[in-house]
């Protein structure tokens, strides 16, 4: 994918992902179908990590399109973003869910469970499914050779769209945007 596929509106951007793989080099190839995802926006969107400007924790956002955004969150799990943005503002976009496609087994060690379905349907599931960490904020998503979004020659896919999921403000927005047809998509 190229720059140019990030330097876009960030709802935009959001909803192109669907459909599209995380890969993960790791001790085996990881891969996953992006199911799930959620844009946020700069300034102009109050549930943003970006609304009140730049922050050591936020500064990511505001780096080049293409860029990986990870934040650990609740104490408890990381959430892995793509910036994308145009021009100078700010935004990612929240990889929300993944069908797991290769590397499954891998997966289910680093979640330590049996089964698939739960495996990567949520932000903090999948990181840890996809060994996915602090250590990836800020790398070049269009150079990385460790973990990178890559197009498939998968036909169309039907996109749902809704709300975004846990948040206080920006509720109004459908920036939430789904594979209708996933059963691993994180809710409904």
């Amino acid at each position: 994918m190229k720059n140019e596929f990030y330097s876009r509106g960030t709802s935009i951007v959001a909803r192109d992902l669907i459909g599209k793989y995380i890969v993960r080099d790791d001790e085996v190839s990881l891969i996953g179908r992006i199911v799930e995802v959620e844009a946020y926006g700069g300034s102009d969107d109050p549930a943003s990590h970006a609304a009140r400007g730049r922050t050591r924790r936020n500064e990511v956002m505001f780096n080049k399109p293409g860029t990986a955004y990870v934040y650990f969150i609740y104490g408890n799990h990381y959430c892995l973003n793509v910036v994308a943005h145009e021009g100078s503002s700010a935004g990612a976009v929240l990889i929300r869910a993944l069908e797991p496609i290769s590397g499954i087994e891998q997966m289910k060690k680093y979640r330590n469970i049996p089964d698939d379905l739960h495996l990567t349907s949520g932000p903090g599931r999948l990181t840890k499914a996809m060994n996915i960490n602090k250590i990836f904020n800020g790398i070049d998503l269009l150079r990385d050779k460790t973990l990178s979004i890559q197009t498939t020659d998968e036909s169309s896919v039907k996109i749902g769209t809704s709300k975004r999921i846990g948040i206080r403000k920006g509720i109004d927005r459908e920036w939430r945007f789904f594979a209708i047809d996933s059963r691993f998509v994180s809710r409904r």
